[in-house]
């Protein structure tokens, strides 16, 4: 019950991202470049505080914070500026599938050969955001904003493949986030928006509480779930965040959402069980 309840709560971070940047940028007086700034902030000192504690604070200056750094703030940039217009529950569901697609394709590119549940999964996952994302179909979220939250997601798909060796995942996220701070600072000189009171507390509680320790959180209880069990279980962060974005923020849940998550969530679970079956034939 221990491990179910901070599965579940990490789950519930992970969505709150979403409900927490559309919320802050809502206000109007809030950017999207000054509150990805202060989440970053928040989240490398947040981290930053649990490594120090914990006696084992990263090394910066590594190869390995190249493709970290950048793609942690490709991520960050793309996720901000998509909730300008994106409903939390709509940026989910395509951040989420985005994921999954490009940790698929970077499986290939790796020389791995999927089992073709792993196949059909990848391409039912796909076809369903293609099918919410219809440029001039009835329902479709903006395009600006969605090509915007497909660049987070490709984004977080390399920064989750480049993390897969790390022996230490939350001193490489910590690390990351250390040193993301400048560019993310930068980011916002050159944009320039403003900041709310309000949308800084959200910024600060999305980046210390949401992002920083919900992924230690997720750290710790990662190594405690079966690798299909651990994928499966993030299929309820959109779900989440439709929900809260609906209770929160009065969001709308369409009937092209509510389909379009159905299939594409569908289309991960297949694909994950599908390569567990096939993995356990053949430890079989």
């Amino acid at each position: 019950m221990r491990l179910f309840a901070l599965t579940a709560l990490t789950m519930v971070a992970f969505a709150s991202n979403s409900i927490l940047n559309r919320w802050g940028l809502l206000d109007g007086e809030t950017g999207p470049a000054a509150f990805q700034a202060l989440r970053v902030v928040a989240g490398a000192l947040c981290l930053g505080a649990l490594l120090y504690f914990r006696g084992n604070m990263p090394r910066l200056l590594t190869r390995r914070r190249v493709v970290g750094t950048g793609s942690l703030m490709a991520y960050m940039l793309g996720f901000s500026f998509a909730y300008v217009a994106l409903d939390a529950g709509v940026g989910a569901l395509i951040l989420f599938g985005g994921v999954q697609v490009t940790m698929f394709a970077g499986a290939l590119v790796a020389g791995n050969r999927p089992p073709v549940l792993r196949w059909v999964g990848a391409a039912v996952a796909f076809g369903g955001l293609v099918w919410l994302l219809w440029p001039g179909a009835i329902g479709a979220p903006p395009f600006g904003a969605s090509l915007m939250m497909g660049v987070a997601a490709v984004a977080w798909g390399v920064y989750s493949l480049a993390g897969r060796g790390a022996t230490d995942p939350m001193a490489e996220t910590g690390a990351n986030f250390i040193c993301s701070i400048p560019f993310a600072l930068l980011a916002w000189i050159v944009v320039q928006d403003g900041m709310s009171a309000s949308g800084a507390v959200l910024a600060i509680i999305c980046g210390a509480l949401t992002s920083g320790l919900g992924y230690a959180l997720w750290y710790s209880v990662l190594p405690k779930l079966d690798a299909a069990v651990a994928a499966l279980t993030q299929l309820t962060v959109p779900v989440i965040a439709v929900v809260g974005g609906v209770l929160v923020l009065g969001e709308v849940a369409s009937g092209r959402l509510i389909l379009a998550s159905a299939v594409v969530l569908g289309g991960v679970a297949l694909g994950v069980l599908g390569g567990q079956r096939r993995s356990g034939s053949k430890a079989s």
